[in-house]
């Protein structure tokens, strides 16, 4: 059985390696000896060099070994059309993939082609938007490679912010980034902050709040660096909820606006440190 997917905005310029690695939740090493059986196929072509790098909207077509994981547990959903579904993302869950969003969902809605627009990481939660067939995400796949659809984030950073509003503009990778930044409560140990981002950059807001030395509270890759209480050491799961998303419909032209609201460990977390 063949899987097929369609490549990200994030990920425009990763090689075809990276992404099968990410992809199949497995080592490189692994993921070259696929490349080497001549299996794999980007846009109808067959691949087998590791660096050959991908761009948005390609679609790629590998060999899937994995199985259809039990659902353990609902997913709940945001929003719900005949072309699109917002799911609301717990965190510890991929987005795509194996045992992921994606899969749970194929399996809760008896919809097997649904497929991921964009990604979460796995410790992020919130809105993720799915789309329920390809040509649905065919027409999706446009307005964020063209940065139309507005993604706001919440997340709890180290230290207090003492502008109410910024914008960071650090390229990453070399490519334009724009995040925006409004402070929501903020004190000495901490800060609760609102982005938007209008690029769709891997990792960008965890990377930029860590170059304005305010990380992510719990991102183990870019929290590093910056001196932390016990308490914020602690923290089980980096502290980035999506909570909402904004897109003009394709297929329908209505403006559609989806909101999840922070998880309990989030809201705990804001407790604790005397956010709220």
């Amino acid at each position: 059985m063949f899987k097929k997917l369609t490549v990200r905005h994030g990920d425009d310029g990763i090689t075809i390696l990276d992404f099968l690695a990410a992809q199949g939740n497995t080592s490189k090493n692994k993921a070259k000896g696929l490349l080497d059986t001549r299996n794999v196929l980007v846009n109808r072509r067959r691949i087998w060099m590791a660096r050959h790098e991908l761009h948005c909207g390609d679609t790629v077509e590998f060999p899937s070994i994995s199985v259809q994981p039990e659902v353990r547990k609902k997913i709940n959903l945001l929003y719900r059309d005949d072309f699109y579904l917002a799911a609301d993302k717990p965190a510890g869950i991929l987005s795509d993939g194996p045992d992921s969003v994606e899969q749970i969902l194929a399996g809760q809605l008896g919809i097997p082609s649904i497929a991921a627009v964009h990604r979460l990481d796995r410790d992020t939660s919130g809105c993720l938007l799915l789309a329920s067939n390809e040509e649905s995400l065919s027409k999706m796949i446009p307005l964020f490679r063209h940065f139309e659809v507005i993604k706001t984030y919440e997340a709890i950073v180290a230290g207090r912010i003492h502008q109410p509003e910024t914008a960071i503009k650090t390229p990453i990778d070399g490519r334009p980034a724009l995040t925006q930044v409004r402070r929501i409560v903020s004190n000495d140990r901490a800060s609760h902050v609102q982005l938007r981002i209008d690029t769709g950059r891997t990792h960008q807001i965890r990377i930029h709040m860590q170059s304005v030395r305010h990380p992510v509270l719990g991102d183990r890759q870019y929290g590093t660096g910056v001196p932390l209480d016990e308490v914020t050491m602690e923290i089980p799961r980096q502290m980035l909820h999506a909570c909402g998303i904004e897109f003009e419909h394709p297929l329908t032209g209505k403006r559609i606006r989806i909101r999840s609201n922070p998880p309990a460990d989030f809201r705990k977390c804001l407790e604790i440190l005397g956010l709220i």
